[in-house]
């Protein structure tokens, strides 16, 4: 019992899998999506299965008031499962299941996931499979396609700490551990801008590098720059040329305002 909840528990600390407490999954069987989790309950934690064994027993008298109209099936299908055994499906439980009692959760409503002050967690990548925590579950009877069972509601869970993550992803750390490389040094060459500056871009242009001035164009091979004739002289007559003398009339130089 939790918060005066005969139907409700609050788990000590457990290991969290097929941890889908940020987006809804729909059931393999269909349905409508759903947020779920698996807890994984150490064995040693008697009181945790002990509340949860109370509160299984108080869904069950609800279901014969409620859902059984006043009988109680012969066979009632409960969450909770031995990890050291097998499956429904008769398939054994992984590895991370060994010494522990295996119990899903599921909810329409999605959970609050808090830290250890209560506060929410806001990073995705801090909700996993594989972190531990504690969650708090409630358990409910119910009466389905003929099917008659108790089942496990999920409500809030509290992040506790990291564990190692399970479904197979590994960290690049685990991954590329011993085969790491020291990055190549920067080097100072860097292309340079038609007004002289170098063009840097990323975490290098915030450094400081020294001003590179614009060179005054090298004239071509051969050419020789005009030279400005002094004002007040008569310029040099091109190689060649012969001046022309005054046209003659009879005697007399011809002019063209006497005629």
């Amino acid at each position: 019992m939790y918060q005066n909840d005969a139907l409700k528990v609050l788990t000590g600390e457990v290991r969290l899998s097929y941890c889908n407490l940020l987006q809804p999954r729909t059931p393999q069987g269909g349905g409508d999506p759903k947020f779920s989790v698996t807890l994984l309950i150490p064995k040693v934690d008697t009181k945790t299965k002990g509340n949860i064994d109370q509160s299984i027993q108080a869904a069950i008298k609800e279901g014969v008031s409620r859902k059984w109209h006043g009988h109680q099936p012969p066979q009632i299908h409960i969450p909770i499962h031995d990890g050291d055994g097998t499956k429904e499906n008769g398939e054994p439980f992984g590895e991370e299941c060994r010494g522990m009692w295996v119990i899903s959760a599921s909810t329409k409503q999605k959970p609050e996931v808090v830290d250890t002050s209560i506060q929410p967690i806001i990073n995705p990548s801090d909700i996993y499979s594989g972190m531990y925590g504690r969650v708090t579950i409630r358990f409910f009877a119910y009466d389905s396609n003929g099917k008659r069972g108790v089942g496990c509601g999920l409500g809030n869970v509290m992040k506790t700490r990291d564990g190692e993550a399970l479904g197979g992803h590994a960290s690049a750390q685990s991954d590329f551990e011993g085969i790491a490389q020291a990055p190549a040094p920067a080097t100072n060459t860097y292309p340079v801008t038609p007004g002289g500056t170098p063009n840097i871009t990323g975490p290098a242009a915030n450094q400081q590098y020294p001003q590179y001035a614009p060179q005054a164009p090298v004239p071509a091979q051969g050419y020789q720059p005009p030279v400005d004739t002094p004002q007040g002289y008569p310029q040099a007559p091109a190689q060649g040329y012969t001046p022309q003398q005054p046209y003659a009339y009879g005697n007399q130089p011809y002019n063209p305002q006497q005629h």
